[in-house]
């Protein structure tokens, strides 16, 4: 109950409908249950709606949630297809509905890209005459940077923009999140839709799944094993990072005092590492014993490599600020598999 006692804003969330799409995702999930504790704690009296494809995954996914908890499930194969009616009036929408694995984006480019587009497109066409609604946070990427060769030493802030290759299957993903993000900033300007983005960057925490494919599960997962951790790029990109937690009130912080047509960067930024060093602190961390070795799969699809020190003054100007360090994660994240191995 930690994160319900202390957010400090719940007073704004009173009486509030809150859309969540993604809800079964880390994030989304996670926002759910921040939400919840927070409706319990406070009694703010929320309805929380979430659109799903599978109301029994649903249920797995939340398998402690308290049956007189305020949530609705929306069952629909595709966001695309809701209607006005389905969504009702929220007070706000947190859109966090994207896959998130590199293999993914290169198999199927093209429903990652369609998919990015028209859900948010059909949403953001629900609620264009919606009068209740306050804040519609579209949860972007750090990938929508692209590439920034000359940006090492210098902080990113939300106005700057890298290089993507449009002819890649894997810019799928970032050209759908700038896509989105453009969206976004046409139905604000034509219609007055509030609203608000949010670029995280990559973001962990305990919830995670175990066979998650990138590359912080799988140094985590080394590590749990006793083993050397492989690396299948020289891992010269770097990136900070942000547990999930911090992340969650990062949104909150938008929707409810953020700025509508602006971009925020959701980042820690004390936790900017190469993919490299990550590994090599880890093994001196947990398990000096284990070593990091190199064996290059270039076709596996990975992002290419760049650096990305995301600036978060336009965040933290809100009073948003991280409490959690890169190695607290991992022994977050280490000890919540530990104890789901089943």
């Amino acid at each position: 109950m930690d994160f319900a006692q202390g957010f400090a804003f719940w007073e704004q969330l009173k009486g509030c409908r809150v859309l969540v799409s993604g809800a079964t995702g880390l994030i989304g999930s996670v926002l759910v249950k921040s939400l919840v504790q927070l409706n319990e704690v406070r009694a703010l009296g929320l309805e929380i709606v979430c659109p799903v494809r599978d109301v029994r995954k649903a249920w797995r996914v939340f398998p402690d949630l308290p049956i007189d908890a305020p949530v609705e499930w929306l069952e629909t194969d595709n966001l695309a297809d809701l209607k006005p009616a389905d969504v009702g009036e929220p007070d706000y929408v947190f859109h966090l509905a994207s896959p998130t694995a590199s293999a993914f984006f290169v198999a199927h480019p093209v429903e990652t890209l369609t998919a990015a587009f028209f859900s948010t497109h059909k949403l953001l066409e629900c609620l264009k005459d919606a009068k209740s609604l306050k804040a519609f946070v579209y949860v972007s990427s750090l990938e929508s940077y692209g590439t920034m060769e000359a940006a090492a030493a210098t902080p990113i802030d939300e106005e700057q923009q890298g290089y993507v290759d449009p002819l890649s299957a894997r810019s799928s993903y970032p050209m759908g999140k700038r896509a989105c993000e453009c969206l976004c900033a046409a139905f604000k300007e034509e219609y007055g839709v509030p609203t608000r983005i949010a670029r995280l960057t990559q973001t962990f925490g305990a919830g995670v799944a175990p066979d998650d494919g990138r590359v912080f599960a799988q140094f985590a997962r080394s590590i749990m094993r006793g083993e050397d951790i492989t690396l299948h790029t020289e891992g010269r990109s770097a990136k900070p990072y942000c547990y999930v937690t911090d992340a969650i009130e990062a949104l909150l912080y938008i929707a409810l005092r953020g700025t509508d047509g602006r971009a925020y960067n959701v980042a820690n930024p004390a936790t900017y590492v190469s993919i490299r060093d990550m590994a090599e602190s880890l093994c001196c961390h947990f398990n000096p014993q284990l070593k990091v070795k190199v064996e290059p799969h270039p076709e596996k699809g990975y992002a290419p490599t760049t650096q990305l020190p995301l600036a978060t003054l336009q965040l933290e100007r809100l009073g948003w600020k991280p409490k959690v360090e890169l190695m607290e994660m991992f022994r977050r994240l280490m000890k919540w598999y530990a104890e789901n191995e089943e």
